[in-house]
């Protein structure tokens, strides 16, 4: 029986560039907005550009500007990988206790920790290990942000049949229209309900710059309470 830890929890995707980042501000904005010290934490970062105080991620950014816990930039986002090549096929498997040094550390500081992950749930790291060993190790809940396009059901179940295969529990789902001229959305959103063993939490719908607005409006934290804490 895994025991989990409530005020930390990872975010993965059905894939890349579904609405990781815009899923976890959501989530530290609506913490926040309960009066909890909240704090996003991202290990590992793809890309970079160069600023005066060095290289900088701009997931990682919008990270740190949603949290209400200041701390340096190194704390949000302790490791950057230029591309995905170099890091899958480094020879020298990843630091696992480092990414745990970092998400101690920030737990330490705050009520509540949200991890966003880094592609999607089998992303591969260096020594060819995929990052969800890392979160099965934590014994993180976890929160599927699923970017609702084409494929996306069959994507969704996939992902869900996984998290639940390693013995972790699905905090709860998230629905993101990246396309918003996809056909059948009603239908599409009550098929997920029906296969993901896991309450919707929410739904952001197509927005413009979403990193600069308020999300808490989308987001329904109450649906998670199954894993969290009597205190939250």
């Amino acid at each position: 029986m895994i025991t989990f830890m409530p005020n930390r929890f990872f975010v993965t995707g059905t894939c890349t560039e579904v609405g990781k980042t815009v899923v976890s501000r959501a989530l530290l904005q609506s913490f926040i907005k309960q009066g909890k010290r909240a704090v996003g934490y991202k290990p590992i970062a793809i890309a970079s550009h160069s600023t005066e105080e060095g290289a900088r991620n701009h997931d990682a950014l919008i990270l740190q500007s949603s949290s209400s816990v200041a701390v340096p930039y190194e704390d949000i986002n302790p490791i950057i990988i230029e591309n995905h090549a170099a890091l899958t096929y480094h020879d020298e498997p990843m630091n696992y206790a480092r990414l745990s040094a970092g998400l101690n550390k920030l737990g330490s500081l705050a009520d509540c920790v949200i991890v966003e992950g880094t592609g999607g749930w089998r992303f591969l790291l260096n020594g060819m290990r995929p990052v969800s060993d890392w979160v099965i190790e934590e014994k993180l809940p976890v929160i599927l942000v699923v970017g609702i396009q084409l494929g996306c059901i069959n994507h969704a179940i996939l992902t869900a049949e996984a998290i639940t295969r390693d013995g972790l529990k699905i905090a709860g789902w998230v629905a993101n229209r990246i396309n918003p001229g996809l056909a059948y959305y009603a239908e599409t959103i009550a098929a997920l309900q029906q296969n993901i063993p896991a309450p919707l939490i929410g739904e952001l719908p197509y927005l413009g710059r979403p990193e600069e607005r308020d999300l808490t409006g989308f987001i329904d934290l109450t649906q998670m309470a199954s894993v969290l804490s009597p205190s939250y």
